[in-house]
């Protein structure tokens, strides 16, 4: 049996990276932190587990941010764009589903809807939520398991 593998990289290439085994779903975040990292009315990522990822080129290309909240940013320090970053103590990874090349999954909820911009249009996806989830380990199993469908 063949693993299913899925490539990644940034826009000029430098940062690239694979995940092995099925893509977890993805989801859409709409919160003011989001919109302003992606520069749209969401960011759309999915969320991996450590060793089901590995770097292929680039992490000296990476720079991050952090604000004083804990949350952060990576991005490519070449062409600026956002790449994936370690997520809860690096159990998880948060990879922007951009990135992808031919990702095969697909948007199984979109979160943060009550911070959403008024311009914002949001289409269905099985699991709608005002806020983030307050067991992100639950959601995390989640996009795993809306993956087996």
């Amino acid at each position: 049996m063949i693993e299913e593998r899925s490539t990644g990289q940034c826009n000029c290439g430098a940062v690239r990276f694979e995940i092995r085994g099925r893509l977890p779903g993805m989801y859409q975040c709409h919160c003011s932190l989001c919109r302003r990292q992606s520069g749209a009315g969401s960011n759309a990522a999915t969320i991996v587990r450590r060793e089901d990822f590995d770097w292929l080129a680039g992490l000296d290309s990476i720079s991050q941010w952090r604000k004083p909240s804990g949350f952060q940013s990576h991005f490519c320090n070449v062409c600026g764009c956002p790449v994936p970053n370690p997520f809860m103590a690096e159990k998880y990874l948060w990879i922007p589903v951009g990135l992808l090349d031919g990702a095969h999954s697909e948007i199984v909820a979109h979160v943060q809807l009550e911070s959403r911009a008024d311009w914002d249009v949001v289409t269905d996806a099985p699991t709608m939520l005002p806020h983030m989830p307050e067991n992100i380990d639950d959601f995390i199993e989640y996009l795993y398991a809306s993956s087996q469908r």
